[in-house]
């Protein structure tokens, strides 16, 4: 009788502390429409940081991503977001999370969401980067504005992404908007500029035209500060430019599902890639400032960067409307 209420003792046990007893670790699920580097990261430093878990990352692109969270609402499988542009976080706000637990006065006040629904997480920049030694080889002068950027001597020089595909095409938009006189005007730019673009024409990836610069298909490109300048750390000698508008940028954040914030154990990974992982991957990667006194680290990255009017980048309508309207 004794060794039958010692196994019901045992057996009463193991069901209280599952999974552990059953050799099964508990499962966080992450949706991430990060970079694999950062999703390298990230899953290294949740691996060290809490082997009694089963941490799954799941990559998706952040347009099916953000599709993916306004059907599913607050019955997804992910318990986490992470990296997911502001603009659809907002626009999915209502299957977000409360982030009580989370201290945004560490952030820099033009990334706190009202909210409090998503932390930043990453804060990304445009520039036109230029190969001064391939315009010296023309005689041609480096460009001091965008309006240089349409003289006939530039024609075939120039490579920028399209807003329809690239992130980093629609932040050059909406400043170039909000800065010169509204949509009308920023258009009518765009189509101009298309006249002096190398190649097919607009690329589809927003890495594509520093890459260009790379092999010489072109001279001047509006791409991301950071990948720039990790290029110039390979030992490219391109520089980064910054026109009276001001650079261009995005941000990305994290997020919790409405209903997972009750459970500790998300809570606790959660907090975890808020307080180091961002940190170490701004350090490594993307330095732009998300932290008020955040030191820039990196070699070659620009620092005092001075960010343009981005008034509208988390409006998803403006967006759609926009993108409507492109026509390359």
């Amino acid at each position: 009788m004794k060794k039958i209420l010692t196994a019901l003792l045992i057996t009463i046990l193991c069901l209280s502390i599952l999974p552990s007893c059953s050799g099964k670790p508990k499962t966080i699920t992450i949706y991430t429409a990060a970079e694999d580097h950062c999703m390298e990261l990230v899953q290294e430093m949740l691996d060290e940081k809490f082997p009694e878990y089963d941490i799954q990352q799941t990559y998706i692109d952040t347009g099916s991503l953000a599709a993916k969270l306004m059907a599913e609402g607050k019955d997804s499988d992910a318990d986490i977001i992470l990296e997911l542009e502001t603009s659809y976080l907002e626009k999915c706000s209502g299957s977000l999370a409360e982030l009580d637990s989370i201290d945004f006065s560490v952030y820099t006040e033009d990334l706190v969401p009202a909210n409090h629904k998503y932390v930043p997480a990453v804060r990304m920049s445009g520039a036109v980067i230029v190969d001064p030694e391939a315009l010296e080889e023309k005689n041609i002068p480096i460009p001091a504005s965008y309006d240089d950027l349409l003289k006939p001597e530039y024609k075939g020089l120039i490579s920028m992404p399209t807003p329809k595909s690239s992130s980093t095409g629609y932040i050059f938009l909406l400043n170039l908007i909000n800065e010169r006189g509204g949509v009308e005007a920023a258009f009518e730019y765009f189509d101009k500029l298309s006249e002096n673009l190398c190649g097919q024409g607009f690329t589809t990836s927003g890495s594509g035209p520093v890459k260009a610069l790379v092999t010489r298909e072109a001279a001047i490109a509006l791409g991301m500060t950071f990948h720039a300048a990790q290029t110039i750390n390979e030992g490219n000698d391109f520089q980064i430019l910054f026109f009276e508008e001001g650079a261009p940028y995005t941000s990305y954040a994290n997020a919790v599902i409405e209903g997972k914030q009750m459970d500790e154990d998300v809570m606790k990974v959660f907090e975890y890639i808020c307080q180091y992982i961002s940190p170490k991957e701004n350090e490594l990667y993307t330095p732009e400032p998300i932290f008020k006194n955040q030191e820039v680290t990196m070699e070659n990255f620009p620092r005092n960067i001075p960010y343009g009017n981005m008034t509208g980048i988390d409006n998803v309508v403006l967006k759609e409307n926009l993108l409507d309207r492109w026509n390359y």
